[in-house]
């Protein structure tokens, strides 16, 4: 098992197994694309005011002056959540009196909406704001529903982890697709606001540990080359092209309940693919399961077309007393070193999902349409992969997310030097910085799986996961604190995002070794091999020991 990339070598890199193992997981996250942002458009809050009821008979003049006017973002606009006194309006209406000239509209009393809203169908045709009417004293519930999505995906990050650790890799994959489409389903049926939330709090909980799952999965099962190729170019640029999806689906389609149903549709295509995904064989040899890993890698061979050796996997007694392991979250702090690695990526990942949600959830505050601000956002995110996937193949991983860090947060503390009217030079550093956010993002779940041995590799994928979905619940309030300052926001995620680009250059460096299968072997990626011993390694266990790192 410590030696599974040299026994599966004779299968080859990027047979026709390998192809289909990498497409289909690949489209698998298709889904995970447009049901993470999916709240952007399902709770979108357009335009609106007080309504006035027919029944209140005003004049023409009076029913277009009984909406105060408000100072909003240095521009005089309608009120969202008050009116005049419609008792007043209507006597005035039906005394012949003229609004402004006859009567002085600052002197008059104004109330809430008693008669509920007029929204502005522009841009969107329903959402579940003008569903429920998430305004005003209401108004604070829209962006909750973002946030406890996140508490979904965040519990899932957590679960899945575990859960696939202990019951399988595919086993719990179609579970999880199973969840986020059955409930994403049940949505649409939603009778109430608070049936909605719960259900997209489990829909979020399926959401992440479907992407995690699938992104284990590929990478045990691919070889040591396209491991970074379905890491990057493959898991990462299908999720961006389900982020793309979603708003020309939202942009044709502009009620939230049909809406949810299309975006809902496409998980019914991944139900057949439980017949032709495999099991990872590294996680069925973890568990001694050797006739089904050797079952699975014989088929590969058959499938590719090449022999395959007489005796495949070495079970010696080692291995056989390491098959009854069985980790727990506490392994991930089981020594000093490993404590430290953990907890720098716990952090790590918190921030770095601070600034990519921090951005992607401002689109619809940027100027211009809403669904091209949030196609374009998408959109960069392609090359932004495909940078990620240079970076990986030939530089070493600390140096490279430590430059895509700073590129990232110095494009996005220089937006405060904008003028306030060159919108697209604004719009452009914005998606610059999110270039070099999103780069970095995909960056870091390989170098988290390079990090951990496979007995504690998905736990530890799904527990810095998680601190990336806590970062992902903060972000809309880094978002809201544009409403006292618009400069704020990126002025706290720029200079969060140079933070971990330093903190980065503390990390220890995998480039170059093979996937770790056991915890002896996690502690010798601390550094990786380049001809001089300049590194001195201490654990809470053993005596220094002098590995070797490039300069």
């Amino acid at each position: 098992m410590r030696d599974y990339d040299a026994a599966t070598a004779f299968l080859g890199e990027w047979g026709r197994f390998q192809r289909l193992v990498f497409f289909l997981l690949s489209a698998s996250i298709i889904p995970n694309g447009f049901n993470g942002m999916s709240a952007v458009f399902l709770a979108g809050t357009p335009e609106h005011h007080c309504a006035v009821p027919p029944e209140a008979n005003l004049s023409a003049e009076w029913l277009n002056a009984s909406i105060p006017l408000e100072t909003q973002g240095g521009q005089a606009a309608p009120s969202h959540c008050r009116r005049y006194r419609l008792a007043a309006l209507r006597n005035f209406s039906a005394l012949g009196l003229r609004p402004g000239s006859d009567v002085e509209l600052s002197s008059l009393e104004q109330e809430p909406c008693l008669d509920g809203w007029e929204y502005s169908r522009d841009v969107y045709h329903s959402t579940i704001v003008t569903q429920w009417n998430l305004v005003c004293e209401d108004d604070w519930k829209a962006p909750l529903t973002t946030s406890l999505f996140f508490v979904g995906v965040l519990i899932g990050s957590f679960i899945s982890g575990q859960l696939s650790d202990r019951f399988g890799r595919k086993n719990i994959l179609f579970l999880t697709m199973a969840v986020q489409t059955g409930f994403s389903f049940l949505q649409i049926f939603s009778t109430s606001w608070e049936m909605f939330t719960v259900l997209f709090v489990i829909v979020g909980m399926g959401q992440i540990s479907n992407y995690v799952v699938a992104f284990i999965l590929g990478t045990e099962i691919l070889g040591k080359s396209v491991r970074i190729l379905f890491a990057t170019l493959g898991v990462c640029i299908f999720f961006a092209i389900g982020y793309m999806l979603l708003p020309l689906f939202a942009y044709f389609i502009r009620d939230w309940r049909m809406l949810l149903l299309a975006l809902t549709v496409p998980g019914l295509f991944c139900v057949p693919l439980w017949w032709i995904i495999p099991e990872s064989p590294r996680w069925l040899l973890s568990q001694g399961r050797y006739e089904e890993a050797e079952a699975i890698i014989r088929k590969a061979a058959k499938i590719n077309g090449v022999p395959v050796p007489a005796v495949l996997f070495d079970t010696t007694e080692d291995s056989k007393a390491e098959q009854q392991q069985k980790a727990i979250l506490l392994d991930l702090f089981r020594t000093r070193n490993i404590a430290t690695i953990t907890i720098m990526s716990l952090l790590l990942w918190f921030l770095t999902s601070v600034g990519y949600f921090g951005l992607s959830l401002s689109t619809p505050n940027w100027h211009g349409n809403a669904y091209l601000n949030c196609f374009l956002s998408a959109v960069i995110e392609v090359p932004a992969y495909v940078i990620a996937w240079l970076l990986l193949r030939s530089f070493p991983r600390r140096y490279s997310l430590s430059g895509i860090f700073f590129l990232g947060g110095s494009v996005v503390l220089f937006i405060q030097l904008v003028p306030a009217d060159f919108y697209v030079l604004s719009i452009g550093l914005v998606m610059l910085g999110k270039f070099g956010i999103t780069a970095a993002f995909s960056m870091l779940y390989v170098y988290n799986v390079e990090l951990y041995p496979t007995l504690v590799r998905n736990m530890a994928v799904g527990a810095t996961s998680m601190a990336s979905r806590l970062g992902s619940i903060i972000a809309p309030y880094f978002v809201y604190l544009g409403a006292y300052d618009r400069f704020l926001p990126y002025i706290l995620m720029g200079s969060l995002t140079v933070l971990i680009g330093i903190l980065t250059l503390f990390l220890p460096e995998s480039y170059g070794n093979p996937l770790p299968e056991s915890f002896e072997q996690m502690l010798k990626v601390k550094c990786f091999r380049n001809g001089q011993q300049t590194t001195v390694i201490r654990n809470s266990k053993e005596s220094p020991k002098i590995l070797a790192t490039p300069l």
